[in-house]
């Protein structure tokens, strides 16, 4: 039999659903939307383990499932469809397109997490990354905490359709104080007013130009800035995308974390020279991107810092090095111009439990001698060691 699943968003069904409650012998939902919708005649179980109710779901003559807004979306139905049950969808607006309607925001630069069980600290690090983030199955409160550090304003529905529905806009102070009702989602956003530029695709906007930009792409002083081929490499060994958070040590212009960024990851910049710092934020401000700026000595900030997926080591000593071994990084990888450091560096791994590998960096460009002939000048070689586990 076919299973009809309804969505719910107040007290008005869409269309089709009230022929469908009629005929239902078997109403599954939560207990409010039992009471306001399940015809008396039929037998009600309230939602729960869809595995534990196929059996009864496949079984009714006319079983009907109410679901919050868009059952399709995070919802019910892909549960649904995994344990074979034939639907048909009647669905209601979602949560997300109300809460964004409730404050006349656009909706299609949004993105959306679910952040459930394993797939919290990614949410929590599309947050970290992202301008503005739907956020399904985490409360403010705990959101406002993950985010310390980070500008972020909160926007809270609580009890959409009910009587106690509620819209409310906080920073993430006033998001960790106060005590919330039943939330259905949470807006993250880094700028509230802020109207966001018309994209061609919904939700994150994919980079253009490439990566490994040239050096001259970015603010730096002295050359003190990595190579777009170092970059290159790095950026491969560091693999930021969405819902990783990359750590940027001794970050210098910033230029490898604002890269990271580019590509969808939430990227900490921990840096020591104040004049540094301020060219780390033109550098992600001129790119559009996010990067949070510690400004210190690694070991005085570590513990206070998120834990990292991965860590891009370009300054720093043994210490700062043996102490990223210690955060749960899957992957850390160093850049050495000094070719005494390669042997601790791999030691240091290698004590970790890193499976450790690398590289020297040879790169010899092309110039262009006064005549107008073409040479290749060689740069000075660097070494990147990496660690994975």
């Amino acid at each position: 039999m076919t299973v009809t699943v309804i969505g719910v968003d107040g007290k008005t069904l869409p269309a089709g659903a009230s022929a469908a409650l009629d005929e239902a012998d078997l109403v599954v939902g939560t207990r409010r939307q039992l009471d306001a919708h399940a015809p008396d005649r039929a037998r009600t179980i309230e939602l729960g383990s869809i595995e534990s109710m196929v059996t009864d779901l496949t079984v009714a003559a006319h079983a009907v499932v109410l679901a919050d807004g868009d059952p399709g979306f995070f919802g019910v139905v892909r549960s649904l469809r995994e344990n074979n049950v034939r639907l048909t969808v009647l669905p209601a607006v979602s949560s997300v397109q109300r809460v964004l309607a409730a404050i006349g925001r656009p909706s299609d630069d949004v993105v959306v997490v679910n952040a459930v069980d394993e797939d919290t600290v990614r949410a929590l690090n599309v947050c970290r990354a992202r301008p503005a983030v739907a956020v399904l199955g985490l409360g403010p409160a705990a959101l406002a905490l993950a985010l310390r550090g980070w500008r972020r304003t909160l926007v809270v529905a609580e009890d959409l359709g009910g009587p106690d529905e509620k819209v409310s806009t906080v920073d993430l102070a006033e998001a960790a104080a106060r005590p919330w009702g039943e939330v259905n989602v949470v807006v993250c956003l880094a700028e509230a007013e802020r109207v966001p530029p018309r994209g061609w695709i919904a939700g994150a906007q994919p980079i253009s130009g490439g990566w490994a930009l040239p050096e001259d792409d970015f603010s730096h002083r002295d050359g003190m800035v990595t190579s777009a081929e170092l970059r290159a490499l790095a950026l491969a060994r560091v693999a930021p995308a969405p819902g990783t958070l990359v750590w940027d040590v001794g970050a210098g212009s910033g230029a490898l974390g604002v890269e990271c960024a580019r590509l969808g990851a939430a990227v900490l910049a921990v840096e020591r020279d104040p004049m540094q710092c301020l060219r780390i934020l033109a550098n992600a401000s001129k790119y559009g991107v996010d990067v949070r700026v510690v400004e210190a000595e690694l070991l005085a900030a570590i513990s206070g810092l998120p834990a990292p997926d991965a860590v891009f080591i370009g300054g720093g000593g043994e210490a700062v090095i043996r102490a990223c071994t210690t955060v749960g990084a899957s992957r850390i990888v160093v850049a050495l111009a000094s070719i005494d450091r390669v042997g601790p560096t791999h030691a240091a791994l290698k004590a970790a439990d890193y499976r450790v590998d690398g590289c020297q960096l040879s790169v010899a460009r092309m110039t262009e001698h006064s005549d107008g002939s073409t040479r290749l000048a060689a740069d000075d070689p660097v070494t990147l060691v990496w660690g994975v586990r």
